[in-house]
């Protein structure tokens, strides 16, 4: 098994009011089969052990699904490997004596908790102010109850499967959630039983999404380039035609 001595620069930040600044570590023998988070877990016990305070950074289902990790390595949201959240990303994408430099997604929409972990909970109150469907309660429905095509289904599941990790925010010049919310937006607009909402969600999450400071979208793209599942800017595209629709009609 393979080897090597990576050096870190950690962003260590005690809380929101702290500075902040990065801390220089090494470590011996990571092995190149290591996720990046087992990365992170073996530093953590090595600072255990030598009675400082491990490195906080956000982890859940370590499979590329919950969006958790979203931390910036090198420069990059989620690291260097396109399509991959840095939770599925592995230490062989780097060599012996590779200098990583780590840390949080930089947004005043995204206030730091601790050092890695970030406060995303304003992209939860975009959803909270219209990314639902109303239906009634009860027994579910007939699961062919409403036809939907089939080009229009695989549409809205590619927008669906956004994960919220923020990495589009991070990538942003803007610090724009404009891919998120336009994920989020297109997704229930382009089904069936979206449309009765349509206008009032467009315009709810849209003006929600200003609320909490994110800036507005200057077309760079730099959000679809990092994003670990590959959404398109086509949702951002449909998410201004159905606001402007909303707005003027």
């Amino acid at each position: 098994m393979s080897t090597m001595t990576i050096n870190l620069k950690v962003w260590r930040q005690k809380n929101t009011a702290d500075s902040g600044g990065f801390q220089d570590y090494k470590l011996n023998g990571v092995s190149e089969h290591m996720s990046f988070l087992e990365m992170l877990d073996v530093l953590n016990e090595q600072l255990i052990k030598e009675g400082k305070d491990p490195v906080e950074f956000d982890h859940d289902c370590r499979e590329g699904i919950c969006g958790s990790c979203n931390m910036v390595i090198n420069g990059r949201a989620h690291g260097p490997k396109r399509l991959t959240a840095a939770c599925q990303l592995h230490m062989r994408e780097y060599s012996d004596g590779d200098t990583i430099v780590i840390e949080p997604p930089r947004a005043k929409a995204f206030p730091i908790i601790r050092d890695l972990v970030v406060d995303r909970s304003a992209f939860d109150r975009i959803i909270e102010a219209g990314g639902y469907v109303s239906v009634k309660t009860g027994a579910a429905p007939e699961a062919n109850l409403i036809p939907v095509e089939q080009d229009v289904s695989n549409t809205a599941f590619d927008y669906a499967t956004c994960i919220g990790c923020g990495a589009c925010v991070a990538a942003c010049p803007n610090s724009s959630a404009s891919l998120f919310t336009g994920a989020k937006v297109a997704h229930l607009n382009s089904l069936p039983q979206g449309e009765p909402e349509r206008k009032r969600r467009t315009v709810a999450m849209v003006e929600q999404m200003e609320k909490e400071g994110f800036g507005d979208c200057s077309n760079y793209a730099e959000c679809e380039a990092v994003c670990p599942v590959g959404i398109s800017i086509s949702s951002i595209a449909k998410m201004r035609k159905d606001y402007v629709k909303a707005v003027f009609s």
